[in-house]
């Protein structure tokens, strides 16, 4: 005797095995599951400052840059996100970084300096900062919206204009032509360079 499954039950059965689900408007896509954290950030610059601090390498403190004996403030919009660097990365100038640990922008809201985030890698921007490769990784951080993000695409869809601010401020807050963008790469490409960023463990 064969048994007939009511069409409602065969439908949330065919329905569990894909990415789509039932809502009260009808069909809709499921969100992609979320990914693990690849990696922790340290802050250097807050989201919506204007100061410049970096890491100084002798000391392994975070200070204020100065050029010509003067305190850096850019010139120009407050930086769009946090920004910081991935502890016990190096990635030389051959590699397409500039020697020092990578560069990376935090997308949600502004934290404190020095706080170290647990972040995930989404894609990363190439840039060409007169004439010499300086890539910064985009990554977005927990218990924040932009959480759920795992690529550029999605960020693209779920979060119209990001990505576009993220590339037109590090275009141009050195100034009108000092650096070039060459384009945002995805999540796998920028993995890759945080994996040959990894100074070995001794």
């Amino acid at each position: 005797m064969k048994v007939l499954l009511p069409f409602f039950l065969l439908s949330a059965l065919l329905l569990a095995s894909c990415d789509i689900i039932i809502t009260e408007e009808g069909l809709e896509r499921r969100p992609s599951p979320t990914l693990d954290i690849d990696a922790k950030a340290i802050i250097e610059i807050p989201a919506g400052t204007l100061d410049k601090f970096e890491l100084n390498k002798k000391s392994n403190e975070i200070e204020h840059e100065h050029k010509d004996d003067t305190p850096r403030v850019v010139q120009y919009l407050a930086y769009p996100a946090n920004y910081g660097y991935i502890p016990n990365t190096l990635l030389a100038k051959e590699d397409g970084g500039d020697g020092d640990p990578l560069d990376v922008f935090v997308l949600g809201a502004a934290v404190k300096r020095e706080v170290k985030l647990n972040i995930k890698i989404i894609g990363a921007l190439k840039l060409l900062d007169r004439g010499e490769q300086d890539d910064k990784l985009l990554a977005v951080s927990l218990e924040t919206p932009f959480w759920e993000v795992n690529s550029i695409n999605q960020l693209n869809t779920d979060f119209p204009g990001v990505s576009v601010i993220i590339e037109t401020w590090l275009s141009n807050y050195k100034g009108i032509g000092k650096i070039e963008s060459q384009g945002f790469i995805e999540r796998e490409p920028a993995l890759q360079i945080l994996e040959l960023a990894q100074i070995p463990s001794e």
